[in-house]
């Protein structure tokens, strides 16, 4: 066995509770497009930063939402299944260990191949709600018109029909569930960075936060190196399905 798998195969072992940070590169191996590369979706000479922005939602919402739904694929979303990555993190959970997922991608994958314990720091493309009384609705209902509107019922009788906002964290929200994933990055024991080039902030303090406490091991798979991989005990460079394809998922129970 090559020795980098044989002593993260030990690691897996020997942990009872293990945090998994997930990025963008677990969900392209589902085929999931990289977004911010597409360039050419955008009209009207606007960038992914421009449109992907909480300003641009509150100004220009009517505008926003087909070019939203472009952009994300969100009618095709069906079609993305878990991968071997995504499989693999539930089999762990299965097997008896303690996982906790801190995710960057707003795909949901992770709920879809079983995980529990998700925390998605960007929050999901699959849930919308309305901005003023609050009411969620599902992506069906995103996907039914080219605008989604409110249908629910105020107080006064008079149907809502507010344009709804995305579940998502747009340029300019604040994250979700960031002081939760830290606490369980923290009360892990064994950190594990799958697919993240760990440029995205604040999110990328977590491994940093990990390493100052240094009372656990930190693994880090991905394809390429990035600035923070000094952090790491064990660096991996390949992608995630091959990696995890030779690890076993033996039971603890």
């Amino acid at each position: 066995m090559d020795p980098m798998i044989e002593r993260l195969q030990s690691l897996i072992d020997s942990a009872k509770s293990i945090c998994v940070f997930t990025g963008a590169g677990i969900s392209t191996e589902s085929g999931i497009p990289d977004f911010r590369s597409q360039n050419g979706l955008y009209r009207q000479n606007l960038t992914f930063v421009d449109v992907v922005s909480r300003s641009f939602f509150e100004r220009r919402p009517k505008e926003f939402w087909p070019l939203f739904k472009e952009i994300f694929h969100i009618k095709m979303l069906h079609e993305y299944k878990p991968n071997r990555g995504h499989q693999f993190i539930a089999a762990l959970q299965s097997g008896g260990k303690d996982i906790r997922v801190i995710t960057q991608n707003i795909d949901g994958l992770h709920q879809d191949a079983g995980n529990v314990h998700v925390y998605e720091i960007h929050g999901s493309i699959k849930k919308g709600h309305c901005p003023k009384c609050k009411t969620i609705y599902d992506l069906a209902y995103l996907n039914e018109k080219d605008i989604p509107r409110c249908s629910h019922i105020l107080e006064n009788g008079r149907l809502c029909a507010l344009i709804l906002k995305p579940n998502v964290v747009l340029f300019g929200d604040s994250i979700y569930q960031f002081e939760e994933a830290v606490e369980a990055a923290l009360n892990c024991d064994l950190f594990i960075v799958l697919g993240s080039s760990l440029e995205v902030t604040p999110v990328n303090q977590i491994p940093v936060i990990v390493y100052q406490n240094r009372k656990v091991p930190m693994v880090m798979i991905n394809r390429d190196e990035t600035r923070y991989d000094s952090l790491f005990d064990l660096r991996i460079y390949d992608s995630i399905g091959e990696v995890v394809s030779k690890i076993q998922t033996k039971s603890v129970r």
